[in-house]
């Protein structure tokens, strides 16, 4: 059904109901006022033959001739003219003019009009007290006006809000129709127009034009966001797939040569089961390190798949003073005989996502207690610092190894890089500079100090700076599936 024809069905139902209690509102107040002028006609009467009624009565008391009673009794019933009249005295009753019967019970008193109902009439009733000067003149006054008139017209103008009321709902309805069929074209308008959108064939979208009508503007406003989310949730989606595709291609790829190395090893065991110790040994040490280094790689992996999908809502104020000193802890815990130093103030918070960033933490440290070790096989030597520098937190991982050949820094970010006599996967820089990007941060390196080694800075905003709570994730977050090089690239090329 239609909006229209719905709002035409409710007005032409609603209508004649207020038609109807209206008129029941006038015909009580015309009631009202025909009770009023009845009841001022008998007050007025009753002052008029309030005299006569004495003079009757004191005639009646006198025991006067039948001819003076009588004459007494035609003037009060002339005075009366239209009402009708009843005169109680102690001896005698006196009625004339229109009232009920002498059989119809009435009230005690009267002294303000009342309604009497008696065999089907309805009458007006007024009584009033009629004494005289002499002992015995006493006696009661009644005056009756018949409620005919008062009746008839109440009865017509029910008739006619019956009528009205009648008239009032077919019209109210063809009325309001057609005024809301007029202000529903807005309405139809946006219709046709998100009719024909399909998100899945078309990339065409709602183009409203304000209708100046609150309730058509909201409803495009709301279709418009719909919309806009329909492409947001597609595109993540096409991400994902992306990202997945492109992980299974990156996995295939790179785990085929530990995969191919373990192989031979084990056919290796497998031709030669009387193989010499030292040689035995030598192959089951090799599949160890495969098997760490495979590992290692599929955790990577998830690792920087995991930092491609992660939502804003994951995001929240982290202290970067607590994930140092948990990075921290547990890296002493496995690597007992490395030495790890630094300096960390609580207080510098971020807006960010706790486990990235402690992703960024344990990587760096990692990478520092592998490579900061001496050519002497001395255990490493890691510095950790955090400060404040105006809206940003800096933080510096400091180690004393070989350090880095600085044509090699702008591609140490990438997937997969790393030195050939490295044990790593070749992902733990990488993930470092997906999360500094996640967080809109910077991270870079640079010359020591002093001395040989390596410095990794990275840069954060802070969560009271410029660019806290209120700054949004990247738009495009594709460290899995691009190809290597290309955004560590563009990330370092203002620090290079």
């Amino acid at each position: 059904m239609r909006l229209s024809t719905r709002i035409a069905l409710a007005v032409g139902a609603t209508v004649p109901v207020l038609v109807l209690a209206t008129g029941w509102l006038l015909l009580r107040l015309v009631a009202a006022d025909l009770h009023d002028q009845q009841d001022a006609h008998l007050r007025q009467s009753a002052a008029a033959v309030a005299k006569d009624a004495r003079g009757l009565l004191r005639a009646s008391a006198a025991d006067r001739s039948a001819a003076v009673e009588q004459a007494r009794e035609r003037r009060l019933f002339t005075s009366a003219l239209d009402v009708g009249v009843r005169l109680t005295g102690p001896e005698e009753t006196f009625m004339g003019g229109p009232q009920p019967a002498q059989g119809v019970p009435l009230p005690a008193s009267a002294p303000v009009p009342v309604t009497l109902r008696a065999d089907g009439d309805t009458w007006r009733v007024l009584s009033k007290r009629v004494s005289g000067g002499r002992p015995g003149v006493r006696g009661t006054l009644w005056l009756f006006a018949p409620d005919t008139a008062g009746a008839t017209q109440l009865r017509l103008v029910r008739r006619r809000v019956v009528t009205v009321a009648l008239l009032a709902a077919p019209l109210s309805g063809l009325l309001a129709g057609a005024v809301a069929g007029r202000a529903s074209r807005p309405l139809r308008r946006l219709r046709d127009s998100a009719s024909g959108l399909d998100p899945r064939t078309t990339s065409a979208r709602l183009d409203h034009t304000p209708a100046r009508i609150a309730e058509v503007d909201d409803l495009a406003h709301t279709l418009q966001t719909v919309l806009s989310r329909y492409d947001e949730q597609a595109a993540r989606t096409e991400e994902a797939l992306a990202t997945a595709r492109s992980f299974a291609s990156a996995a295939a790829h790179e785990l085929r040569t530990p995969l191919m190395s373990m192989q031979t090893n084990l056919e290796i065991l497998t031709e030669h089961p009387h193989l010499p110790g030292p040689d035995r040994d030598d192959v089951l040490g090799d599949l160890r390190s495969e098997h760490a280094r495979l590992l290692g790689l599929l955790v990577m992996l998830r690792e920087l798949g995991r930092g491609d999908l992660v939502e804003a809502d994951a995001f929240g104020p982290v202290d970067l003073a607590d994930v140092v000193e948990a990075s921290v802890r547990e890296q002493r815990r496995r690597h007992p005989r490395a030495r790890i130093t630094g300096d960390c103030p609580p207080g510098l918070c971020v807006y960010g996502w706790e486990p990235g960033l402690r992703t960024v933490l344990d990587n760096l440290l990692t990478n520092a207690l592998v490579h900061g070790g001496g050519a002497d096989g001395r255990p490493a030597h890691v510095d950790v610092t955090l400060r404040a520098d105006g809206d940003n937190a800096v933080l510096t991982v400091d180690d004393q190894g070989p350090g880095i050949a600085p044509q090699r820094r702008a591609t140490v970010f990438e997937r997969f890089e790393r030195r050939p006599d490295s044990p790593g996967s070749g992902l733990g820089l990488t993930l470092v500079a997906q999360q500094i990007d996640l967080h809109r941060g910077r991270v870079r390196i640079v010359e020591p100090p002093a001395g040989p080694g390596t410095r990794i800075e990275v840069v954060l905003p802070l969560m009271d700076g410029p660019a806290g709570p209120e700054a949004t994730l990247p738009l495009q977050r594709n460290w899995v599936i691009t190809t290597a090089g290309v955004r560590p690239q563009e990330f370092h090329k203002e620090d290079s």
